[in-house]
């Protein structure tokens, strides 16, 4: 499950890359639906375990700790120690697979500059920050105040080239009209893996083409360099269910260029 997360996350990472004009913000909602029966009693079982007698004393117990006002002044001192209880507390709750996925995506574009920032699960108030003139490219931990600078994944380990397929299949997605492309390629595990992507050609101003050296693997390049428009839909199809992103609003808008800039009083992290 978390690597199929990461995998959604690469592919929004290609395309916070450069952009040539468009400004604003695009919105993305991201939902998983478990069909495999071993992961749904894994599920029903943390949602029990969660709401455990025993389960919320703790989480109680947990919280009481956090409003201690000394516990509050050490934590806005050291950003470190509240990431590490918030943590904590995820792992009282148990091993729900499904809230390692982000619940929401916003990035956020201003000439060859981008923010990526992620709404809920493992990657919540982390954001993918691109400072375009630089060259430069960011993780950033706003609940621990740190970044870290990203590297170019791409490997030189040849990959198998994906199969990919347009369709004439079209849909309505936030109001622009998007083409079925089909690709068929293999998963992390080696077994089959089918990626459906609804692109449109409509939104001026993002190069998916262009993007494409961006991409955080060999395949993901090949398969952004044949998609004609921006993806505003990719469903990951699994044996254990169906991942789906999905585009809910695309705004054009004016950005402060504070938007695109480290925060101040964050440090680097090496991790």
């Amino acid at each position: 499950m978390k690597k199929l997360v990461l995998m959604l996350v690469m592919i929004l990472v290609a395309m916070v890359g450069r952009t040539q004009s468009f400004e604003g913000v695009i919105h993305f909602n991201m939902t998983m639906n478990i069909t495999d029966p071993k992961i749904k009693a894994q599920i029903e079982e943390a949602r029990k375990k969660e709401n455990d007698p025993a389960t919320q004393a703790k989480l109680k117990e947990m919280q009481a700790k956090l409003d201690d006002p000394k516990m509050k002044e050490m934590m806005q001192q050291n950003p470190q120690i509240k990431a590490q209880m918030e943590q904590m507390m995820k792992a009282i709750i148990g091993s729900d697979p499904t809230a390692m996925m982000p619940k929401g995506v916003t990035l956020k574009f201003k000439g060859t500059s981008s923010v990526m920032s992620m709404e809920g699960g493992i990657m919540d108030k982390n954001e993918i920050l691109r400072i375009g003139d630089k060259d430069l490219t960011y993780m950033v931990n706003n609940a621990a105040k740190t970044y870290m600078v990203m590297k170019n994944n791409n490997s030189n380990v040849p990959q198998k080239t994906p199969k990919i397929t347009k369709t004439s299949e079209t849909q309505k997605i936030a109001g622009y009209t998007c083409t079925k492309y089909i690709i068929e390629q293999s998963g992390f595990d080696g077994k089959p893996l089918n990626t459906n992507y609804w692109a449109t050609n409509e939104i001026k101003g993002i190069d998916l083409k262009a993007l494409a050296k961006q991409a955080g693997s060999q395949n993901q390049t090949l398969i952004f360099t044949e998609i004609d428009g921006v993806p505003l839909k990719t469903e990951v199809l699994t044996p254990q269910g169906t991942m789906v992103m999905e585009c809910t609003e695309v705004k054009k808008e004016s950005l402060p260029a504070s938007t695109f800039a480290l925060p101040a009083g964050y440090s680097e992290s090496k991790l």
